[in-house]
C-alpha cells in the first residue's frame, strides 16, 4: 500500500480553503499542504508556516511537484479551472457545484481519463451526523416500506449577499447549485436514480437576481416520492431529515456540529470534534403488532470530514474506488438543469 503524501494545493484560501480544506490536509498524514492562492491579503503563512503562497492559479499549477489541486473557487470558473489543472497534470478535487451542466461534467471526465488522472468531486456532507443518523437507520430496515422522504437544507438570510458570482445571473449562481448539490448528493447515495422529477425556484428576497428558493420532487419506480427543498427565508427551520415508511417514521433536525465547530476554530483532532450534544437525537416512532406507536430516540452521532479526505488518498495512492461516482455527478447536474 502506497502511502507517500500527496502535494496538494488549494486554489483559493477563502472561507472553504480555510475551514473546510487545510485543516484536515494538514492533519491527514497522507497530503502535504503545500501551497495556496491569495489574490490579496496574504495570512495562511501565519497559521501554516512553510506553505507556498502564490498571486494566481497559473503560478500555482506551474509547481512540477504539486500532485492535487483543490477548486474551491467561485462556481462559474470550476469547469475551466478543473481543465487547465488537468492539463498541468494535476489530480483534482473540485467543491460543488462540480459543473453547470452534464455535458461539461462528461467532457471534464474525459479529460481525466484521457490523461490518467484522477477528477473527484467534494461531497463532505456525506459525512453530516444528521445524514449518517438518517442513513443508519434507512438501511437498517426499520421503517418498513418507504413511502415518503424529505430533506430540507434551511437558512435564514433575507439580505442579497456580498459574493457576486452567488447573486448575479452567471452559471451555478442561485440556492439550487448552491446548497442542492449537497442535498441531491445524499438523496442519490441513498436511494439511487429517481424514474422522474420535477423543479420548482421561487425568487422571494427584495432585488434578488437568482433563485432563493428551491424544490424538487423525486419519483421512484416503487411509488417513493422524495422531496429535496432549500430555503435562504426560513425563520424557523422544521427538521432537516423526515422519513416516512408504513411501519414507523425517523425525524432529525440538522444537528451536524462540524461547520461551526471549524469556523469557531476548532481543530478537526479536538476531542469533542465531530460529536453531537445531547438533545440531538433523532425521534423514531414505530408501530408494533398491536398497533401501538412507540417512541425513541436515536444514538448521537460523531463523524469527521476527514474520511472525504481518506476517501481521496486512498482513490489517488491506491485506486480504491471513490465513493462518489461519476453517475453520481451526472445524475445530480442532469435534475438541476
Amino acid at each position: 500500500m502506497n502511502t507517500i503524501p500527496i502535494k496538494t494545493g488549494i486554489m483559493s484560501y477563502g472561507m472553504s480553503g480555510k475551514v473546510f480544506h487545510a485543516p484536515f490536509l494538514e492533519l491527514h498524514p497522507g497530503f502535504e499542504l503545500r501551497s495556496v492562492v491569495e489574490r490579496h491579503n496574504k495570512t495562511a503563512a501565519e497559521r501554516y508556516p512553510s506553505i507556498r503562497s502564490y498571486d494566481s492559479v497559473d503560478d500555482l499549477l506551474t509547481d512540477p511537484e504539486l500532485e492535487l489541486v483543490v477548486v474551491n473557487t467561485p462556481n462559474d470558473t470550476h469547469v475551466d479551472f478543473v481543465l487547465k489543472a488537468l492539463l498541468a497534470g494535476k489530480h483534482v478535487l473540485v467543491e460543488k457545484p462540480f459543473a453547470t451542466s452534464p455535458v461539461e461534467a462528461v467532457k471534464l471526465f474525459e479529460q481525466a481519463s484521457m490523461l490518467n488522472l484522477c477528477l473527484l468531486p467534494y461531497q463532505n456532507r456525506r459525512y453530516d451526523t444528521d445524514y449518517k443518523a438518517v442513513r443508519n437507520i434507512v438501511e437498517s430496515g426499520v421503517l418498513g416500506k418507504l413511502v415518503e422522504v424529505q430533506f430540507r437544507f434551511d437558512r435564514y438570510r433575507p439580505e442579497i449577499g456580498p459574493k457576486k458570482f452567488k447573486e448575479n445571473r452567471v452559471p451555478g449562481s442561485g440556492l439550487l447549485y448552491d446548497l442542492g448539490p449537497h442535498l441531491l448528493d445524499q438523496v442519490i447515495a441513498l436511494f439511487g436514480r429517481p424514474e422522474k422529477w420535477t423543479k420548482t425556484l421561487g425568487f422571494f428576497r427584495e432585488n434578488t437576481l437568482v433563485d432563493d428558493y428551491a424544490h424538487l420532487q423525486l419519483s421512484y419506480t416503487n411509488g417513493m416520492q422524495v422531496y429535496v427543498t432549500a430555503s435562504m427565508l426560513t425563520v424557523d427551520a422544521p427538521p432537516a431529515f423526515q422519513v416516512f415508511g408504513n411501519k414507523g417514521t425517523f425525524t432529525k433536525f440538522r444537528t451536524d456540529p462540524q461547520e461551526a465547530q471549524l469556523v469557531g476554530g476548532m481543530t478537526p483532532d479536538e476531542a469533542i470534534y465531530g460529536f453531537e450534544s445531547p438533545g440531538d437525537e433523532g425521534r423514531l416512532c414505530l408501530i408494533d403488532e398491536k398497533g401501538l406507536k412507540n417512541f425513541e430516540q436515536s444514538p448521537l452521532q460523531h463523524s469527521s470530514y476527514l474520511q472525504t479526505f481518506e476517501d481521496v488518498f486512498q482513490t489517488i495512492r491506491n485506486g480504491r474506488t471513490f465513493p462518489v461516482s461519476e453517475a453520481d455527478v451526472l445524475l445530480q447536474l442532469e435534475i438541476m438543469t
